[in-house]
């Protein structure tokens, strides 16, 4: 998962950075209003997590630009003010769910993850493909029950591939979810994380589970007709 942290307090945004960093999540951060509208209308991310109160502009003129530019992703508003008022104001302009501060870090987990599978088919944090089973509140992928010790790269790799299996996903695309904008495309790191993922979760399996697609990108996918070609 990428997120987007627009979060002006800066000792509040380390903190919630590094909250995200140890649940695998790829997180680019910025204090200004502004510029978190330039990052949501130039990169995908699948949450934004918005303060209201911004140096610059507020997040309600956040929120506000990123639906007019029809913007799906999800957002979630923090903010000190809890008056029934703002939370109005705040789902009224086009926020998708409200926290007020302070709030549990457990609780601000969770409302991520349910926000990041209002767009995608699964309703609960585990996710089954084959015979591998992938947890997303607990940070861990099984297979027939063994936890597979997944890096937190790996994990993310993995979670971004299951949520869209069955679907060819590039290169890119991989890069935009799973890593931030520090990513280097001139780097070979997806093709090294993608065969470490094959190591841990493939040996002993009749069929492989993840398809390298020559010149476009990878699949994951239990469809026997479905060969995968060598690197």
């Amino acid at each position: 998962m990428r997120i987007l942290l627009v979060e002006d307090d800066k000792s509040l945004q380390r903190a919630l950075f590094k909250l995200f960093k140890t649940q695998n999540f790829a997180v680019d951060a910025t204090e200004s209003g502004k510029q978190a509208v330039f990052l949501a209308e130039t990169n995908d991310f699948d949450v934004i997590v918005l303060d209201l109160m911004l140096p610059d502009i507020d997040g309600f003129a956040v929120c506000k630009q990123i639906r007019e530019d029809k913007l799906p992703t999800p957002i979630l508003m923090l903010t000190a003010l809890d008056e029934v008022e703002s939370r109005i104001k705040g789902l009224d302009t086009g926020a998708d769910d409200y926290l007020p501060k302070p709030f549990h870090a457990g609780e601000l987990l969770a409302r991520v993850r349910a926000l990041s599978r209002r767009t995608i088919e699964d309703k609960t944090s585990v996710i089954k493909i084959g015979d591998v089973e992938l947890d997303s509140a607990a940070r861990k992928a099984f297979r027939n029950g063994k936890d597979l010790n997944l890096s937190g790269k790996e994990l993310a790799l993995l979670e971004y591939l299951v949520v869209n299996r069955n679907k060819i996903v590039t290169r890119a695309e991989i890069a935009e979810h799973v890593w931030d904008m520090n990513f280097d495309p001139r780097s070979n790191v997806i093709e090294a994380f993608v065969k470490l993922l094959r190591k841990k979760i493939e040996p002993g399996l009749k069929q492989k589970l993840i398809r390298t697609v020559k010149g476009i990108g990878y699949t994951i996918s239990v469809d026997d007709s479905a060969r995968r070609d060598e690197e």
